[in-house]
């Protein structure tokens, strides 16, 4: 099934990645990364919808919970890590979730994303609740540790957004509001800690920052 999956395919235009001088390899990769910047502008309504969303939950006592397997659930911490010291907001207001815990982090855990159930587990660790957004992140759309976290958090009244770079991702039909930019394939086939991984980045930034500055974190850019 993976074959079926635009960020699991060939990229046509690296196929002679490893005859490559360095300075044609970071041209190559850069062109390939300006693809995100559009993948991601495609997806502006979407983003601002969770914006405001978020703001307005976080506003009434909600959180902001991230929740992802490998570099998904790596992106997740990351960006909910940066939120008390760029904006001063509660530690436990956004919350990042890995597949396997705080371990894997540095290492990968097998079968962790596998474990829709783990996912539950790890989500009633935190008393998820029906005023929180859970930001359910695959790039893959497909994983079964975010759609059973998903799945969990509708359970629960909670809002639910779905992240994921191919079309037809499965958690769409299974999030309240999907975020789909679709980045093509990687130039190293499968790796999708590199476009992948960057419009991730992209949209968790302006889902934080944006609700943060709805919320009144800032004054003017500052």
């Amino acid at each position: 099934m993976l074959e079926h999956l635009t960020t699991e395919a060939r990229n046509p235009a690296s196929e002679d990645l490893d005859s490559l001088t360095p300075l044609q390899l970071v041209e190559l990769i850069n062109r390939e990364d300006a693809k995100c910047t559009a993948a991601v502008a495609e997806q502006a309504p979407a983003i601002a919808k969770g914006i405001e969303i978020i703001a307005h939950r976080l506003t009434h006592g909600g959180r902001l919970i991230y929740i992802g397997a490998g570099t998904s659930g790596r992106l997740g911490i990351l960006d909910a890590s940066e939120c008390p010291p760029t904006f001063r907001s509660d530690p436990s207001q956004v919350v990042g979730i890995i597949a396997g815990g705080p371990g894997a982090m540095l290492k990968a855990v097998e079968g962790a994303e596998d474990s829709p159930e783990l996912a539950a587990e790890d989500l009633r660790k935190i008393d998820l609740c029906s005023h929180d957004v859970l930001v359910g992140i695959a790039t893959s759309g497909r994983t079964p540790y975010v759609i059973g976290a998903l799945d969990f958090a509708r359970s629960q009244g909670a809002y639910t957004i779905g992240l994921a770079c191919n079309r037809d991702a499965l958690l769409s039909s299974r999030a309240d509001l999907s975020i789909i930019p679709v980045v093509g394939p990687e130039v190293l086939s499968g790796s999708t800690r590199m476009k992948a991984g960057t419009a991730t980045k992209m949209v968790l930034n302006m889902l934080s920052t944006g609700a943060m500055v709805q919320m009144g974190k800032t004054y003017g850019n500052l």
